[in-house]
């Protein structure tokens, strides 16, 4: 890794930069009745996705970070789906949104190489407690008919 910490990983320094396009650039073009529900939302998912990617790296054990990886995709699906959402409601121009989408790609495929890469590292695999895992029991429902009687 470097010595830079998460900062050095081009992943998250992709994932930062698209979160400050959104904050910079598609934020302020936002309706005035959009600036809280979908403007607070882009903003809250794309902030994830390098804060995610962050957490990850300061995990010790690799599948830990991984976990975190998992989440970062997921907060850059969510981000994706908010700019969509955007582009259809008219509120922002067909170029910005096409940066902004080529801007998630990138990260994504980073993001998945990244991934791959911690998963043939193995680091912490040998620590004590690695092997150790939560594992939630699954739940029993029962289902209850009303009767006639």
């Amino acid at each position: 890794m470097d010595e830079k910490g998460f900062e050095g990983l081009v992943v998250w320094q992709k994932a930062h930069q698209l979160m400050l396009d959104v904050y910079r650039r598609l934020v302020p073009v936002l309706p005035p009745e959009e600036k809280w529900d979908l403007g607070s939302q882009i903003r809250r998912s794309s902030k994830s996705i390098g804060a995610n990617i962050a957490e990850g790296y300061g995990r010790y054990y690799y599948m830990d970070n991984v976990r975190f990886c998992y989440n970062a995709r997921g907060s850059l699906d969510e981000t994706t789906n908010h700019l969509r959402d955007a582009h259809d409601l008219g509120y922002c121009l067909t170029s910005l949104y096409r940066e902004l989408r080529a801007q998630a790609a990138e990260v994504r495929k980073l993001l998945n190489g990244y991934i791959s890469w911690l998963k043939t590292q193995k680091t912490g695999e040998k620590e004590p407690g690695a092997n150790l895992y939560l594992k939630e029991a699954s739940a029993e429902y029962f289902i209850e008919t009303a009767s006639d009687e």
